[in-house]
């Protein structure tokens, strides 16, 4: 049975953290809750204690317990610590390496993989200041997911919602694995959209927000693989430990993609312009009263097919579709048409390009899924399970 210490820093979503306790509980874990002083102002340590069947440790010395050093004793003790919600406060203090309650001295002293949880005010997350010390924390080996972007409490809507719990659970299955699944693996994945010139004003793109793609990427890389994101234009940052090649055109990517191989795997998420204009004009081309000019187009590359039937071909390919209707039968010519191994097809007009969410058919060759709706980056952590017992069968 894992082990996991849940510690509450002090933030409105600590209430969500109760939820989390109970569903750790229900996958078979051991959850010993850990408060911080500002966490008992948003939720009791009695509710915390009932939902993880152990008592609240709160202070950092307690009489009768100091024979054994209670808090490092409790730090050895961990599989994983778990900080949900990890507060910009917190973040500060465990990147100062501080040690002055029981929350950070046990951050301080364990040697288990450590996970946080970052909920805030999107200005306080997107602060310089915040931002380094996730990065220095990051460089350390903490490991974070979320936050999402949505509307919290004071109002605002930005990135610093708490992630979703399933999310949660998917990371904290995920790094109670070791992370290193995929080990030796170099796997390609494209993400975001391309983009085709008219003219140095002008072109031709979509809507895509580049979020599913990059939280592959993620996902792929905690587990330990080598990840190269060929990403079109999108505002993200890199996931940590993924190699990022930028490109604009089709043109690029397909280029791209195949300077990476030999590879064992390709995902395909982007959503690549399938026409680019026959010439880009050099200049603007002027809006005038006469007829609106002609464009003529031509087809751009199959990057899909193209690594599906490449020489090098990767042992493993997979594409994601976008569809708008009769998604299972589009979805299953297009699988055989391109070649590749897997697809996972979504229906856009109930879940558009740039939302959190998303669901999917997911078809091999031995027949079709129907995945539950879920964000995006818990099915990214399910899509990269797939992936670690695909190659895990190969050996």
């Amino acid at each position: 049975m894992a082990r996991v210490i849940l510690i509450l820093g002090g933030g409105i979503a600590a209430y969500r953290a109760l939820d989390l306790a109970r569903q750790l509980r229900h996958e078979g874990m051991e959850v010993v809750p850990v408060m911080t002083e500002a966490a008992k102002q948003f939720v009791t340590p009695l509710s915390l204690e009932v939902l993880c069947g152990a008592p609240v440790h709160d202070e950092l010395f307690r009489p009768g317990q100091e024979s054994e050093i209670g808090h490092i004793a409790l730090a050895r003790s961990a599989d994983l610590v778990l900080v949900c919600p990890a507060t910009a406060n917190l973040m500060a203090r465990m990147a100062q390496g501080m040690a002055d309650d029981l929350a950070t001295t046990l951050l301080l002293a364990t040697a288990a993989p450590i996970l946080l949880a970052p909920a805030m005010n999107p200005h306080m997350w997107s602060h310089p200041a915040t931002q380094a010390n996730l990065a220095l924390l990051e460089q350390r080996g903490v490991r974070c997911v979320g936050p999402a972007h949505g509307a919290v409490a004071c109002g605002e809507t930005g990135m610093g919602r708490l992630a979703e719990l399933d999310e949660i659970l998917a990371a904290v299955r995920s790094t109670l694995s070791g992370g290193t699944g995929l080990r030796g693996c170099r796997i390609i994945v494209t993400a975001g959209p391309t983009v085709e010139p008219i003219d140095p004003v002008r072109f031709i793109s979509n809507h895509s927000s580049g979020l599913q793609g990059y939280a592959i990427a993620g996902a792929l890389a905690a587990r330990g693989a080598d990840v190269r994101l060929v990403s079109g234009p999108v505002f993200l940052p890199t996931p940590p430990s993924v190699q990022r090649i930028n490109v604009r055109t089709a043109e690029e990517m397909k280029a791209a993609c195949l300077a990476q191989l030999p590879a064992d795997a390709a995902i395909c998420v982007a959503a690549v312009s399938d026409w680019r204009p026959e010439t880009v004009s050099s200049r603007k081309m002027k809006k005038t009263a006469e007829a609106p000019p002609v464009l003529s187009l031509r087809e751009n590359p199959d990057i899909l097919a193209t690594l599906s039937h490449v020489a090098k071909r990767p042992a493993l390919v997979v594409g994601f579709a976008a569809e708008t209707d009769d998604l299972q039968s589009h979805a299953e010519q297009k699988r055989r048409r391109k070649g590749c191994d897997w697809l996972l097809a979504n229906d856009v007009s109930r879940h558009p390009f740039g939302g959190q969410k998303n669901q999917v058919l997911f078809l091999t060759e031995n027949g079709t899924e129907s995945w539950p709706e879920m964000t995006k980056p818990a099915l990214a952590e399910q899509l990269a399970e797939r992936v670690v017992a695909f190659f895990q069968k190969q050996d």
